[in-house]
């Protein structure tokens, strides 16, 4: 908010808009959406919030829809893992690092994606008005600080106090799920630990972590990872990385530390060695590895469109003045991060 209100006082962006216009209209967007998805590459809740600028309802809907998209720095600690575990590290023509443009590509992949999707969206959405650009060019001149200062503090508040309240409800009921489970099964497994960190002679850390690893195994969120397995398995997934999938709704880089927590491995940074050493010799039932190229690259094409976050879930409602929206953008980017990875799966496996 400070950085695009900076840009907003200083008259550059109304350059920017007006030279981007001509560019996204064919796609139903507005030269002024050219704001909101860039801020969506940080975060896609001040690009929803920025969307308010563009006057056409339809455009600013399809704007808001498609915002998400763009890879945020929320799927950065996910991509990261996977393409350090399952991409190998080697150069083509001696000169472009494989893991690297991987990444380019998934990055890639959210614009195109927003785009075609956009252009879709121009197509269904029934609108009578058509959308034209008119907008004042203002001389360059440095920001009034005071008006920088009110903008940011108004739109913060707005997120804090409307978004807020959405968003701590979802957290308490994730945190819930994944703290508490059946009594004869958590204590049962609690026993289990405990037996086992005797036998194993387990320092304190390491105990802590046994146990809350099984304690989020046997907890209501494990029980529904296990329920939700058969569907996940044409996808290359299996129950442990299904917790994970819904843990991560509340956000998506809670990806990363669910699994840490399920293999009771301990944060060691931002490199996870120990955890990527624990996921390269995990197996399914029938012995064969689970993280192999097709199942990590199934996952990042899944986190790639998947609608896991609910802050932006949140964002939407209170910008839509409507759960039909938020609700719509879930199902149906849900359903195209799902077929797009399947397809990924069975195609590299």
């Amino acid at each position: 908010f400070f950085f695009l209100a900076i840009l907003e006082g200083s008259g550059y962006m109304a350059r920017v808009v007006f030279i981007m216009d001509r560019l996204m209209r064919p796609f139903g967007l507005n030269g002024k959406s050219v704001v909101p998805l860039m801020s969506s590459v940080a975060c896609a809740i001040p690009g929803v919030m920025a969307a308010r600028t563009i006057s056409n309802w339809k455009e600013r809907l399809t704007t808001i829809l498609v915002a998400p998209l763009m890879s945020c720095s929320a799927r950065i600690p996910v991509y990261a893992l996977l393409i350090s575990l399952v991409v190998p590290e080697y150069k083509i023509l001696g000169l472009f690092n494989v893991q690297g443009l991987v990444l380019l590509g998934l990055y890639i992949l959210g614009l195109v994606a927003a785009l075609l999707i956009a252009a879709l969206l121009k197509k269904t959405i029934k609108s009578t008005n058509k959308g034209h650009l008119l907008l004042e060019m203002p001389a360059y001149k440095l920001p009034q600080w005071s008006n920088v200062g009110m903008t940011v503090f108004e739109k913060v508040k707005t997120f804090v106090v409307d978004a807020g309240k959405i968003i701590l409800a979802i957290a308490i009921v994730i945190w819930a799920l994944s703290s508490y489970g059946p009594s004869k099964r958590m204590d049962k497994a609690i026993e289990l630990a405990e037996l086992k960190i005797v036998q194993e002679d387990l320092n304190d850390d390491e105990a802590i972590e046994l146990i809350n690893g099984e304690k989020l195994r046997n907890s209501y969120i494990g029980i529904m990872g296990k329920a939700i397995e058969p569907v996940i398995q044409p996808l290359g997934y299996d129950w442990k990385i299904g917790i994970s999938l819904i843990s991560s709704f509340a956000a998506r880089e809670v990806f990363v530390g669910t699994l840490a927590t399920i293999y009771a491995v301990e944060d060691d940074g931002e490199e996870n060695l120990a955890l990527r050493e624990h996921l390269n010799r995990d197996t399914r039932d029938d012995g064969t590895k689970l993280y192999t190229f097709a199942t990590g690259m199934s996952l990042m094409v899944f986190y790639a469109f998947a609608m896991q976050c609910m802050a932006t879930l949140a964002v939407v409602k209170r910008e839509t003045n409507s759960w039909k929206w938020p609700l719509f953008q879930l199902v149906f980017l849900g359903a195209l991060a799902y077929i797009s990875a399947f397809i990924t799966y069975q195609i590299l496996s």
